[in-house]
């Protein structure tokens, strides 16, 4: 089944057709809500991210100008209304020092997780990922689990692609810190004393 491009929807939305407007809604509905939880870190506050930012998409529709993909510049959208309920909420981030990585943590940790079960260990980078602040949360996330390259995260959060990754690897880096203080400092003793 072939999909009709998103460009179809937005034009039929712009000249007059609002319900085409939920097409465009439920194909990106999940990603948003997605994005949306792991900057605010809460169910019902990234409901109503979600929300605000589709009532953004279809008031500035019309300035969209196709110079990227739809769905980098919902992203962005997506982006900017989480930075600004975060400045409401006015929530203090975990900090963690980049001093504490070594590029032997990094060894430890791949080879601690891969002794986990893949459920466990999905649930273990999850409960990492959400240790970090939102905006290395969210630049982890759409590196990894979004497959976006690091053009699009530049776009999306308003930085240059190189910029994007040098965050990408300082947030690497804090991972790995929190990584190696949430696991089961058993699997990590076992590994070192192996090396």
């Amino acid at each position: 089944m072939s999909t009709i491009n998103d460009q179809h929807y937005i034009d039929k939305v712009l000249q007059g057709d609002t319900n085409a407007f939920a097409v465009l809604v439920d194909r990106y509905k999940d990603m948003i809500f997605t994005l949306a939880l792991k900057m605010v870190k809460n169910r019902e506050e990234a409901e109503e991210v979600a929300q605000d930012t589709f009532i953004k998409i279809y008031s500035s529709l019309s300035k969209f100008k196709g110079d990227s993909k739809f769905s980098t510049w919902i992203y962005k959208i997506a982006y900017n209304t989480c930075l600004d309920r975060l400045k409401k909420s006015k929530k203090d981030d975990l900090n963690i020092s980049i001093d504490d990585f070594s590029s032997h943590l990094i060894k430890t940790m791949d080879n601690a997780l891969s002794a986990l079960e893949e459920k466990e260990r999905k649930q273990t980078i999850q409960k990492c990922l959400n240790l970090l602040p939102s905006d290395e949360n969210f630049l982890l996330t759409l590196f990894y689990f979004d497959d976006q390259n690091l053009e699009e995260i530049g776009k999306i959060m308003n930085i240059s692609a190189n910029n994007a990754k040098v965050k990408l690897f300082r947030s690497r880096q804090k991972l790995a810190v929190i990584l190696r203080q949430q696991l089961e400092p058993e699997i990590i003793e076992c590994y070192e004393r192996e090396r």
